[in-house]
């Protein structure tokens, strides 16, 4: 059979940047999946995409699609047969619909009925056909945001401007709204121009002489080594932010390296302004010196050759010296106000409207630091930072420079309460309240940020489930679950064994003063509890721990993030442990039966048998030690404790009656079971580890 390979284009008009690579890769899944749909058998698929086009070229494409058998089901035998053995008018029909005879049928039984078979052939089609159907491949694609144009109904990314469908060297009569796919492709919209492709080989070749590297990868090295080379030139380091640089290469078909200056003026702005601007405004790279320090120069890309590069050095390097000039602005304008000054405008600024303003939030973060100090046992100096952290935290929210670059909250909450004369440690919580802004971001470094940014977070969290905005499915438009997940990496971080609802107490309460939430605090707890469980539960599995062991530890009696966290790599370090299966089974025979009991106090004078009075003394000769593990969170050593219980565990139930006729001795034993059950599921519920 002839083999072919197969060129895909979609050229389209400039596509988001930030939307490309998961194009091209949905583009890829489609049409391979597509192909195998259709039986049609192909080799390795290499994806192509700049701003103008998404692109495929795969290889070794079958002529033909394969051929196969399917068995066809018919009536029973009953329906298909009189009672004679003749073929009735249902087997006749069913055999004729299968374009076969009542010769090709045949019997199986399928749950003791026997059915009519026949084997249907389904001849292979011509590829080059097949592929005329991969409009609706491409019109199926979907994107965070697509648009129509023209009189045209079709809704896609951007509209559609030229189509390529190739296999080997014929065209396939593709057409989408009005564009008919054709063999030419177009080069560079400045640089380049259309042209003709024999075939799919010739494609990449052909769009570089046009000023288009169609290569992603390619177009990345190309810059890569550009900026290397400016570095070792120049004594530079350029930081390459690899979000920044995904979004330039796919800015560009043809990239070229340009450094631009700015006036050393604007250095006296803070760093973190100057580098916001150049990258979140401009898509500019910044330039430091070998010792870190910001240097007056920028690195862009430009889409083209370095011809004339000089007049657009300058037209870049005008935009930015304006960006600057309002910053420095900013920065001026900011320093005239006062930390009041800004807090009174917050009264104005809504939290959100049934939680009330961002005043409201200020007031409640500083009534409730006493609770965290008390739980951290802070110092007196470090609860009165605490609190002036929190009372002073959103100010810079109605600042110049954040209103103009949200993304420099906090960090100019910090920079601007430095310069007012605050502590430089309520300075820094103020940076480090938001901290983790994002899964890429740092944790707070300092003891009162860190407190402080679980309480901003916690009370977010509260407010929007009392009010009932919980996250569903993918719909989280609060970044709740973020916040969350960064209130179980912070607590984990500092090593901080807080339960959870010693918290969202103090919080609910501050809410009911102002009758924001109505949900019972019962109800609050109980959703919030399943909710950071989720949190732990995906850290845990993150960290490969198995799935039944974070099941047992977060279902032990608090929810106190390090200890399960602990618990579960103590577990799962247990698991390749020789007698672990069979410890565990042994905890589990007590859990299930204490079932039937409840904890109480055990009448010793009961305790009739040697096996049932040496578990009683040993569980109080424990006791004391295995409490003191626990709350020391020395897990492994607890666990130890545990594991020493086995055997008299074992000799308890080989050797005594607990469901007994006798009820006074019945419940004494269900009591003291009730008792060690409690005891195990302090550590962890065992109940749910698999140990088949």
């Amino acid at each position: 059979m002839n083999k072919f390979p197969l060129l895909l284009e979609i050229g389209v008009e400039d596509l988001p940047a930030r939307f490309i690579n998961e194009s091209i890769e949905q583009l890829k899944i489609k049409v391979s999946n597509f192909l195998n749909e259709n039986r049609v058998s192909f080799g390795e698929i290499t994806e192509y995409s700049t701003p103008r086009r998404l692109a495929l070229i795969i290889s070794d494409i079958d002529e033909f699609s394969k051929s196969i058998e399917i068995e066809a089901k018919g009536p029973a035998k009953k329906i298909a047969q009189d009672s004679d053995g003749n073929w009735t008018k249902a087997a006749v029909g069913f055999a004729t619909g299968q374009g076969a005879t009542t010769n090709d049928l045949f019997f199986k039984e399928v749950k003791g009925i026997e059915y009519a078979y026949v084997i249907k052939k389904e001849e292979g089609k011509r590829t080059h056909d097949l592929l005329m159907n991969l409009d609706s491949v491409i019109t199926s694609m979907t994107f965070p945001k697509s648009m129509r144009w023209g009189s045209e109904d079709l809704r896609f990314i951007r509209p559609i401007k030229w189509l390529i469908c190739l296999l080997g060297e014929d065209v396939v009569p593709l057409q989408i709204t009005n564009v008919v796919a054709s063999n030419v492709t177009r080069g560079h919209r400045f640089l380049g121009k259309n042209v003709e492709l024999n075939s799919p080989a010739d494609y990449v070749n052909k769009l570089a002489e046009q000023h288009v590297v169609a290569d992603y990868n390619e177009r990345k090295q190309l810059i890569v080594n550009q900026i290397n080379e400016l570095e070792l030139k120049n004594n530079w380091v350029i930081p390459t932010d690899l979000e920044l640089l995904d979004e330039v290469i796919n800015l560009v078909e043809y990239p070229t390296i340009l450094v631009g200056d700015f006036n050393d003026n604007f250095l006296r702005i803070p760093d973190e302004v100057l580098i916001t601007t150049m990258k979140e405004h401009q898509r500019y790279f910044p330039v430091k010196s070998t010792d870190g320090k910001l240097l007056p120069h920028f690195v862009t890309v430009r889409n083209g050759t370095s011809h004339a590069l000089e007049t657009v050095k300058k037209g870049n390097e005008k935009v930015l010296s304006a960006r600057l000039s309002d910053a420095a602005f900013f920065y001026d304008e900011d320093q005239k106000r006062t930390i009041d000054f800004n807090l009174a405008k917050l009264k104005t600024v809504v939290f959100h409207e049934e939680l009330g303003t961002i005043t409201d939030k200020i007031n409640r973060l500083t009534s409730v630091t006493d609770s965290i100090s008390n739980l951290l046992k802070l110092s007196d100096v470090e609860a009165q930072k605490l609190e002036r952290a929190a009372s002073i935290c959103k100010f810079d929210l109605v600042s110049n420079m954040v209103y103009e670059f949200p993304e420099l909250q906090g960090i100019m909450g910090e920079k601007y309460s430095l310069i007012f004369g605050e502590d430089s440690d309520v300075a820094t919580a103020i940076n480090e309240h938001y901290m983790p802004r994002n899964s890429e971001d740092g944790l707070p470094n300092s003891q009162i940020g860190a407190a402080l940014s679980i309480l901003d977070k916690l009370d977010t969290i509260v407010g929007f489930f009392g009010i009932g905005l919980i996250p569903t499915g993918s719909q989280d438009p609060y970044g709740l679950r973020r916040q969350a997940a960064g209130i179980v990496q912070i607590l984990l971080d500092r090593n901080w064994g807080i339960i959870l609802t010693d918290l969202v107490k103090p919080i609910y309460e501050e809410y009911l003063k102002n009758e924001s939430i109505k949900k019972s605090y019962n109800e609050l707890i109980n959703d919030i509890t399943n909710f950071f469980g989720l949190r732990v539960k995906a850290l845990l599995q993150e960290k490969n721990i198995r799935f039944d062991i974070i099941d047992a530890v977060l279902a032990s009696e608090c929810f106190n993030v390090v200890k399960i966290v602990k618990k579960g790599y103590v577990l799962q370090n247990e698991l390749s442990n020789e007698g672990f299966k069979e410890f565990i089974e042994s905890l589990n025979r007590v859990i299930n039966i204490s079932k039937k009991g409840t904890p109480g106090i055990v009448n010793k004078e009961l305790l009739l048998t040697t096996e049932e009075l040496q578990l009683f003394n040993a569980i109080n000769e424990i006791e004391v030690e295995y409490h003191s593990y626990l709350k020391q969170d020395e897990f492994d050593k607890a666990f130890a404790v545990l594991k020493s219980l086995q055997p008299k565990i074992n000799m308890y139930f080989d050797n005594v009656m607990v469901m007994t006729d006798n009820e006074q001795l019945k419940n004494n034993r269900l009591t003291m079971l009730s008792n060690i059950s409690r005891f195990i599921l302090m550590f962890a519920n065992t109940s749910l580890i698999n140990t088949k």
